[in-house]
């Protein structure tokens, strides 16, 4: 695998770096197309480059080499973080979106105790930022439920933008349409649970059939794992089809993923991350590693489960 270090710092912030399976140091990455180009959006980043107080970003046009993008956005430029009174807050598991000729970084802030976790909601011309957070929470969580995990789908169909949140501890998965501004709730649809679900929900559409992905199990041991649910509505009922990608011999945990079309083929392929050790069930200390693979659909519509890669054998772009 070849592997070269993220150079640190504003100025050299555009620095290529290459790599094969697993792609760079990370987590939770929400992956969209932008130009032709792969842009990832994870928790933390290559080398320590990105710690929980900021969030980058990186983009690809070969899965080859990445780009550095530099940083989105700090904790203290958000000046609500400290309403809650917590003595410390993490930034966690982003989301974008583009609308209205703008891109909009949701993300978590922790911690869930002692007060409740939040969503947030910045917003910037360019994908790269700098990104202007919009001055109050989206989303706050209690009584059980976690704010964690964003993410938005605009429905084909309808053009309606849909938000999906939470899990972790209350494995509770709540959806919201949007407003027009992609900063406010228009309202709340209420969901059923999907089977299996913990956290990390990604939603995409394909043939008039809905695919609510998301992951299951604990977050640092080996029983992390995606599954999926699909309907014939963004918002349900599920049917749960099964767990499609989990622990192998050399990978552990992996998880919280995004689905993207490839921009030449059509192809549809994940991004997701893992841990790059032998099998054991945890607790796994350390950094998690981001990783591409190729995803296909079965005659009937299901997707069969997915194997991981390594090195050279990664997909390309």
């Amino acid at each position: 695998m070849r592997r070269a270090l993220f150079l640190l710092g504003a100025a050299l912030a555009a620095a290529p770096a290459l790599a094969d399976n697993p792609q760079f140091e990370g987590a939770d990455p929400h992956a969209i197309v932008i130009g032709g180009e792969l842009w990832v959006f994870p928790t933390g980043g290559p080398g320590g480059s990105w710690s929980a107080d900021r969030f980058g970003a990186f983009s690809t046009s070969d899965l080859e080499t990445w780009r550095n993008r530099g940083e989105l956005i700090r904790r203290d430029q958000i000046r609500w973080i400290g309403d809650d009174g917590a003595p410390q807050h993490f930034l966690w598991a982003p989301g974008v979106a583009a609308a209205n000729g703008r891109y909009y970084l949701y993300y978590s802030v922790g911690p869930q105790n002692p007060t409740p976790s939040r969503i947030g909601v910045a917003v910037a011309d360019r994908p790269e930022g700098p990104y202007t957070d919009s001055g109050k929470p989206l989303l706050t969580g209690g009584n059980g439920f976690e704010a964690i995990d964003p993410m938005v789908f605009v429905d084909p169909k309808t053009k309606t933008p849909y938000f999906y949140v939470g899990g972790s501890a209350g494995a509770t998965l709540r959806v919201f349409e949007l407003n027009p501004d992609m900063v406010s709730f228009r309202r709340e649809v209420k969901v059923d649970q999907p089977q299996s679900f913990t956290e990390g929900a990604f939603m995409h559409e394909r043939d008039g059939t809905y695919y609510l992905s998301y992951s299951h199990g604990k977050w640092n041991d080996a029983s992390y794992s995606v599954h999926y649910s699909t309907s014939s509505s963004p918002t349900g009922p599920w049917t749960y089809r099964g767990k499609i990608l989990e622990s192998d011999a050399t990978h552990q945990g992996p998880g919280h993923h995004s689905f993207v079309r490839h921009p030449k083929d059509g192809g549809l392929m994940i991004v997701y991350h893992r841990w790059e050790r032998p099998r054991g069930e945890g607790p796994f200390r350390g950094e998690r590693q981001v990783a591409v693979e190729r995803v296909r659909y079965a005659p009937d519509g299901s997707i069969e489960p997915i194997r991981m890669t390594d090195g050279a054998a990664a997909p390309r772009w």
